[in-house]
């Protein structure tokens, strides 16, 4: 176990870069993390036993977006980093679910690592787990690390989802972010 400081940040960033899977607090809920790659999503399609038609949110940072090629509207430069789940077109055609989240532990990793793979902590169709003990007694011995928030202090709420890739943008799931001003 690990905890979400500046000390943990180096060995969670080396552990990600070597294919590891784990849980990692963020802005919101606790949420399956790995190196936004395929033979991680593989692996956490197995971990939550999740069909491979749902895909996953790419945390990424506001640096990292504007070298994408995904069409991101000015709009959320204004609002990111916060709890905010975006679906985004790529130059490709294909869309992608990306978050900037509000979480200085998270941003570090991302700029050891790349972007990362974040989904829900829980088996696929149930609750989301949202205390370390919960993690543990579900997932006893699926994930390389967790990382623990000192305090326990996880929201009970995910993000908020908008799909940006029409106009006016349309709300997906409410959760922890007001959208009315992108709305």
């Amino acid at each position: 176990m690990y905890y979400n400081d500046a000390g943990s940040v180096e060995d969670i960033a080396r552990m990600l870069n070597e294919g590891a899977v784990g849980v990692i607090p963020a802005d919101t809920v606790y949420g399956i993390s790995a190196r936004a790659d395929e033979k991680s999503a593989e692996r956490i399609y197995e971990i939550k036993q999740r069909p491979k038609s749902k895909s996953f949110i790419m945390l990424t940072s506001i640096s990292l977006l504007r070298k994408s090629d995904l069409h991101v509207p000015r709009e959320l430069y204004s609002v990111w980093p916060c709890p905010l789940t975006a679906i985004l077109a790529g130059e490709d055609g294909q869309t992608h679910a990306v978050r900037v989240p509000d979480d200085e532990f998270i941003q570090a990793l991302i700029e050891k690592t790349g972007p990362l793979w974040s989904t829900s902590c829980n088996v696929s169709s149930q609750p989301g787990l949202m205390t370390y003990d919960e993690i543990v007694s579900v997932f006893p011995s699926s994930f390389d690390f967790i990382v623990r928030k000192r305090d326990e202090d996880v929201h009970a709420l995910p993000s908020t989802m908008i799909d940006c890739t029409q106009r006016p943008f349309r709300l997906i799931r409410s959760g922890a972010f007001d959208v009315s001003r992108l709305i």
